[in-house]
């Protein structure tokens, strides 16, 4: 458990197995390549030449998506997915990357890291998105105690107080859930045409 240390610990620990002729598996919640801090930590090996492979991993946004069995791109409601997070004490957003512009957009957000700023969240997507907007937060999703929260922009927060979820839990958003009225994708409709599935010749009397 690598959670009580800092980066520096981790590093040692590496090394030291590296110089003993140990393999070392470094693992990850969901993907290291979101979130994951692995850059500063590659940083290191790559200093010290120790070498490494980054196995992927299945984001949470993925994971939840699978357990509620829902879509994150509809067609003519969204084709954009956008992973984010809120500024909080570990990390400031970069200049441009702030919620309210990524709102305005009106693409599915999965909002990492911030269910303590849900309040902030629920604010800020509101002149974006609509009161009425579904929302679901998904607590530690895979894992046995798994929990999903579904609501709107109007009620997620109050729903997420009363359930005293304070961590680990992702912010999904967006007109995607719960929609049932969504036009079929052109991609397995009868008429189109593509290069694995061409147009087939009528057939001759």
């Amino acid at each position: 458990d690598t959670a009580p240390m800092n980066l520096n610990e981790i590093i040692d620990e590496i090394r030291d197995a590296h110089a003993e002729g140990k393999d070392v598996a470094r693992v990850h919640s969901g993907d290291p390549s979101i979130y994951g801090a692995i850059a500063e930590q590659m940083r290191m090996l790559d200093k010290l030449g120790i070498p490494y492979d980054v196995t992927p991993g299945v984001p949470s946004f993925a994971a939840a998506a699978a357990e509620l069995k829902q879509e994150l791109t509809l067609p003519e409601v969204s084709q954009t997915i956008i992973a984010t997070r809120t500024a909080m004490h570990a990390s400031e957003m970069p200049e441009g990357e702030e919620l309210a512009k990524l709102g305005a957009s009106g693409a599915t957000m999965a909002i990492h890291l911030s269910v303590r700023n849900l309040k902030h969240v629920r604010d800020t997507l509101i002149p974006h998105y609509g009161t009425d907007c579904p929302v679901v937060v998904a607590y530690r999703v895979t894992w046995p105690d798994q929990k999903f929260i579904p609501g709107t922009l109007a009620d997620i927060y109050q729903k997420v107080r009363d359930s005293k979820i304070s961590r680990t839990a992702l912010i999904l958003v967006g007109r995607v859930f719960g929609s049932q009225n969504f036009r079929d994708s052109s991609l397995y409709d009868p008429e189109h045409v593509h290069v694995l599935r061409p147009k087939k010749k009528a057939m001759k009397k």
